[in-house]
């Protein structure tokens, strides 16, 4: 089941890359009908130009949750608290997938409740998430975990009459040879172990040059002095 009136019309799946950093893109962002975000990013006042500040879902893997908040076993007001700038969004988690991600899960959308947030839960299908997993490893991803984005890009997908996503950029330089940072708000990189990310954006490149989905790599704005 889901809560949305389909087709979603014009969608905007915005990963965290550093591409993002002075790109400008929040206008266009925003502009669209409805905004997908990745793992809870920081939306705050010094970021909104180049990523916008609108949200209708955000993913927020069980492993943040634990590792940021630990668990909500003790001070859920922070999560709470933390969680007021997507406003009346969605949070999307992976509850019954994996047995580690049902009690983060489960106190999210417990917590949610309790304090009376604007705020709620949606457990994504472990079905639909098996059958992405499968499709996207045949065709050739082969990476002990796909990423959040590519789950969530493979959503809007099936959502969406049209998507572009911004801020899928896996490489420390970007078009122009300029370092960029691993995130737009930090330079942590991701554990190579679990994802591969240079594959997965080989995969969306073809989407883009296929025409199914429109995938932002250049400022929307000149970068202001």
């Amino acid at each position: 089941a889901t809560p949305f009136q389909l087709p979603l019309k014009k969608c905007s799946v915005v990963g965290n890359g550093g591409i993002l950093k002075k790109s400008g893109c929040g206008k266009q962002i925003d502009q669209a009908d409805f905004v997908m975000r990745c793992n809870l990013p920081p939306l705050s006042s010094e970021y909104s130009r180049d990523v916008g500040s609108k949200t209708q879902l955000v993913t927020a893997n069980p492993s943040i949750i634990q590792k940021r908040f630990q668990n909500l076993l003790w001070s859920r007001r922070a999560f709470v608290d933390s969680v007021k700038v997507y406003n009346h969004s969605y949070i999307y988690m992976p509850a019954f997938s994996m047995r580690t991600g049902t009690g983060p899960s489960l106190r999210v959308y417990y917590t949610l409740q309790d304090f009376g947030a604007r705020q709620s839960v949606l457990f994504a299908n472990p079905t639909f998430l098996r059958d992405i997993g499968r499709f996207w490893k045949g065709k050739g991803i082969h990476a002990k975990r796909l990423s959040t984005g590519l789950f969530l890009v493979s959503a809007a997908l099936a959502l969406c009459e049209e998507v572009t996503i911004y801020g899928f950029w896996p490489f420390s330089v970007d078009l122009h040879g300029s370092f960029i940072s691993h995130h737009y708000y930090d330079n942590v990189l991701p554990d190579s172990g679990f994802h591969a990310m240079p594959e997965e954006f080989l995969q969306l490149w073809f989407l883009h040059k296929s025409g199914v989905l429109r995938m932002q790599l250049e400022p929307c704005e000149e970068p202001s002095a």
